[in-house]
C-alpha cells in the first residue's frame, strides 16, 4: 500500500507536533506509524527530513511518500481456525492452547499469524496480520483480529485507552479468601530474560479478580485485565503466592495435595499448561460503533481438571 500526498499547514495548527498533526488528520494510521515514517524520511517538511517532535509554525509544506510493507516474510499456511465471529472489519478467534500467536526465532511456522494470512490474504496489508492483542502459547481463548488498517488503528487505540473488556477464567493454587485488585508493576526479569517479574522499574500492571469457587487446595477465579503486560496474570498470581495450576514457568514444582484422589493426581501430572482461558471479550465495533460481546467456553482439558478437583480434592 502506497501513501502519497502533500499539504500546507494552517495557522490553526501552529504549535502542534508533526506526528500529532498527522495522526489527527489521517487517523487510519497510528501515531507510532507516523513517527516511524518520519524517522525514515517518508515524511518531509519543506522538502527536508524532520523529527516527530518538531513543532509546526504554520505554512510548512508537508510531503508524504510512504509505503506500508506487506507481511511477505511470513508464510501463509492452511491451518484450521475456530472462528467465533467475522465481518468485513474484524475476526474473533477462539485460540486453542498450544498455538503460538506470532512467529519468532525457532518458531516460524504453524502460528496463528500464518493461519490468518492463508484465511484472509488481505491481512498482509495490516500490521501483525491484524492481531490486536496476544495470548501466551498455552493460554486458550478469545483473540481479536482487525481486517483493515483503519479498524486495527481504532482497536489498538481502544486497547491503549483501556476501553476493551477482557475477562479470563483461571484455576489458582491455594485458597484465595476474597476478590481483590493487584496493582504491581511488571518488567523483564533481571537475570532470566525470557521471564517477566515484579520489578521496581517495571510498567504499570493492574489485574482485578473475583472468586468463583473454592476448593480445599485450589481456587477458581475470574480475572479482568485493566492493563495487558506480558504474562501479567501469571506473574501477578505467582507474586501473591497463588500461582496458576500447571504453569511451567511461574508455578514452581507441582504441589500435590496429600489426600488427593488418584484421578486428580494423574490429571495434575498430565496438565502441562497454565490453567488460564480468555473467556470474554467486549468492545466497541470499529466501524459501526455498536457494542460487541463474545464468550468462549472452557476447553475440555480445563473442564476435566475442574471437575476432577471438585471430585477428588480432599481436606488433609
Amino acid at each position: 500500500m502506497h501513501l502519497q500526498f502533500e499539504f500546507t499547514t494552517t495557522p490553526e495548527q501552529i504549535g502542534l507536533r508533526l506526528d500529532q498533526l498527522l495522526a489527527q488528520l489521517y487517523p487510519d494510521y497510528s501515531r507510532a506509524r507516523w513517527q516511524s515514517w518520519i524517522k525514515t524520511a517518508a515524511v518531509l517538511v519543506n522538502q527536508q527530513p524532520s523529527v516527530g517532535k518538531f513543532k509546526l509554525q504554520g505554512k510548512e509544506r508537508i510531503t508524504v511518500d510512504a509505503t506500508l510493507a506487506e507481511q511477505v516474510d511470513n508464510e501463509a499456511q492452511a491451518i484450521a481456525l475456530n472462528i467465533v465471529y467475522e465481518d468485513s472489519e474484524l475476526i474473533i478467534i477462539n485460540k486453542p492452547a498450544g498455538m503460538v500467536v506470532h512467529p519468532a526465532v525457532g518458531n516460524r511456522h504453524s502460528t496463528l499469524l500464518n493461519a490468518l494470512l492463508h484465511y484472509a490474504p488481505e491481512l498482509t496489508q495490516v500490521p501483525r496480520a491484524g492481531i490486536v492483542h496476544r495470548l501466551d502459547k498455552d493460554t486458550s481463548g478469545l483473540l481479536m483480529i482487525a481486517r483493515t488498517l483503519s479498524s486495527h488503528t481504532y482497536l489498538v487505540r481502544q486497547l491503549q485507552a483501556r476501553a476493551i473488556h477482557r475477562e479470563y477464567t483461571a484455576l489458582a493454587q491455594g485458597k484465595i479468601i476474597a476478590g481483590n485488585t493487584i496493582d504491581i508493576a511488571i518488567g523483564r526479569h533481571p537475570t532470566q530474560r525470557t521471564k517477566m517479574a515484579v520489578v521496581n522499574n517495571g510498567r504499570e500492571a493492574i489485574t482485578h479478580y473475583r472468586v468463583v469457587e473454592r476448593f480445599p487446595h485450589y481456587t477458581l477465579v475470574h480475572v479482568q485485565l485493566e492493563t495487558g503486560r506480558t504474562h501479567q496474570i501469571r506473574v501477578h498470581f505467582a507474586h501473591i503466592k497463588h500461582p496458576l495450576v500447571g504453569d511451567p514457568v511461574y508455578g514452581g514444582r507441582l504441589q500435590m495435595p496429600k489426600h488427593a484422589g488418584p484421578g486428580l493426581q494423574t490429571l495434575l501430572h498430565a496438565f502441562k499448561r497454565q490453567a488460564l482461558h480468555a473467556n470474554c471479550l467486549e468492545f466497541e465495533h470499529p466501524k459501526t460503533k455498536e457494542p460487541m460481546k463474545f464468550f468462549a467456553p472452557l476447553p475440555a482439558d480445563f473442564v476435566n481438571l475442574i471437575e476432577m478437583v471438585r471430585k477428588e480434592d480432599k481436606v488433609n
